[in-house]
């Protein structure tokens, strides 16, 4: 793959993939509105790995208790459960989730660098793996078979050779306590399989001649995620990064004092960008599976931040021929720009 500026080579990407999505989305295609500017940009970042550990039971009913240390925002508990659903072939709502639990389990980094469903849910995919191999040994050991001859797909056990030897995941834990004791896993990884993700936005905005105000009238993000784990979590994360990137090239501004301190401080002189100045934004998921992940998980949350500012920029660009090589993109930068 092509070598990224600060070292690392990519491996497989969805770059391509990503601007295809975008060149035949309807947004792309629309006739554009009298007085409006469209702009389109393609963004990139990294996820990082970082350490990530997680401990798995399994209880009496065939349901799993899950503990793991990354605090969950943008929904990685639920993320990070379906991991282990998957690979023990059941309903992710058999899994019960403790997260934040840093007592209890080994050193886990930050939620945080677009990490956590990709290095905790891996932690959680090998915690799963390991109570599967269990598993699978407690059944050998009941039927007094080898345990090379059996398979465990979608939460059934079951021999290869001899049909009748069969039982579900609930089933065995039922036999836990007189067949040899609990199951359970655990597993702390480090990955270096990290994956990044490109992102691409459509915009159409229009601008006050009069007053320099930005409107933006219509927003589509395009993102390779790699593999979405949840998909409605994902397009959150994808329309919260870039409600973030659309504040960072609109309001987003420090007014430093002159002796260096900031004088707008709170959230009141901070402006951020509320549900009242934004359409719904629309997304649009697309899955290259990035092969340095069990699953193909891509970190998603931070790539969404980086392509808003220079999508809106060409799209003012598009509406008033006035290039702006400044941020935010303020009434006033528009203004007195030339």
């Amino acid at each position: 793959g092509t070598r990224r500026p600060d070292g690392p080579v990519f491996g497989k990407i969805g770059a391509k993939e990503v601007l295809e999505a975008m060149k035949d989305h309807a947004h792309y295609n629309a006739p554009k509105q009298e007085g409006h500017g469209r702009g389109i940009a393609i963004g990139f970042w990294f996820n990082v790995g970082l350490d990530s550990a997680c401990n798995i039971s399994v209880n009496k009913d065939g349901t799993i208790n899950l503990t793991e240390g990354s605090t969950d925002i943008g929904g990685s508990r639920t993320s990070i459960a379906m991991h282990a659903a998957e690979v023990l072939g059941i309903p992710v709502e058999d899994v019960n989730p403790t997260v934040v639990d840093t007592d209890m389990i080994g050193h886990t980094g930050p939620t945080a660098g677009s990490r956590t469903t990709f290095s905790t849910g891996w932690a959680a995919y090998e915690a799963a793996q390991e109570v599967k191999t269990k598993s699978i040994e407690r059944a050998a050991s009941i039927w007094d078979v080898d345990k090379d001859h059996l398979q465990m797909e979608d939460g059934v056990i079951y021999s290869k050779s001899d049909p009748e030897l069969k039982m579900t995941f609930k089933e065995l834990a039922n036999q836990m306590s007189s067949t040899g004791g609990g199951i359970s896993g655990a597993a702390a990884v480090n990955p270096s399989g990290v994956g990044g993700s490109f992102c691409g936005n459509i915009v159409d905005l229009s601008v006050d001649s009069d007053t320099g105000k930005i409107t933006i009238e219509r927003f589509t993000v395009v993102q390779d995620v790699g593999k979405a784990i949840h998909p409605s979590y994902v397009e959150g994360q994808m329309q919260g990064g870039s409600v973030q990137g659309i504040g960072w090239a609109l309001n987003e501004e420090y007014f430093m004092g002159d002796q260096g301190s900031m004088n707008n401080t709170s959230l009141l002189d901070y402006r951020m960008p509320t549900t009242l100045d934004l359409p719904l934004i629309d997304t649009v998921i697309v899955e290259v599976a990035n092969p340095g992940h069990p699953f193909g998980v891509r970190g998603v949350g931070e790539a969404n931040i980086v392509p808003p500012t220079p999508a809106i920029a060409n799209a003012v660009y598009d509406a008033t021929n006035k290039r702006i090589q400044e941020l935010p993109l303020s009434p006033g930068a528009v203004l007195s720009a030339e």
